[in-house]
């Protein structure tokens, strides 16, 4: 780890006999506001906007140009001091405001709206675990009836449309 960074969020630190303290301490407070509970207008965006406005954070794209220029996948956050930019941490989560989705950054990309997970639990009880066995649909028997083999089929088809069982 270097001296003057902190090892996760890159945050500048305060050195010892340093002159304009306020100055370091108040960088490291932007930069922890673009990174605590983010927010981002947009991921992916290419071209900074013309008059952001201060608080405002984008996550820039893979070919980003003027005042992004160099900063791809980085989280670009406007400030009174001009852009300010993070580089994110493998699992970092950022809410995107268009999209109404969450964007994670894993193995060095962001992905949007992807939820990962081993189950799904409201209120304390299991509705989606992993995946089963195929259900078979029916065939055959003494007493075929139509309607209720039609309503079957149409069952596990919305099951396996939905990724719920297997197919």
């Amino acid at each position: 780890m270097s001296d003057d960074i902190t090892p996760r969020l890159a945050l500048p630190l305060l050195q010892p006999g340093q002159a304009q303290k306020e100055t370091t301490h108040n960088e490291a407070l932007v930069l922890l506001d673009l990174a605590v509970q983010a927010s981002v207008l947009a991921v992916g965006t290419n071209v900074p906007p013309v008059a952001p406005a201060a608080g405002q954070a984008w996550i820039v794209g893979a070919a980003p140009t003027g005042g992004w220029l160099g900063q791809p996948g980085t989280i670009a956050g406007w400030t009174s001091g001009g852009w300010r930019f993070l580089v994110p941490r493998e699992g970092m989560a950022v809410w995107s405001v268009a999209d109404g989705q969450v964007a994670r950054f894993s193995d060095g990309v962001w992905t949007l709206g992807v939820i990962a997970g081993s189950r799904v639990a409201i209120g304390g009880n299991d509705v989606v675990g992993a995946r089963r066995a195929a259900v078979p649909e029916p065939i055959g028997g003494s007493i075929v009836d139509i309607e209720a083999r039609a309503a079957i089929a149409a069952i596990l088809g919305g099951l396996r449309g939905h990724g719920l069982i297997a197919g």
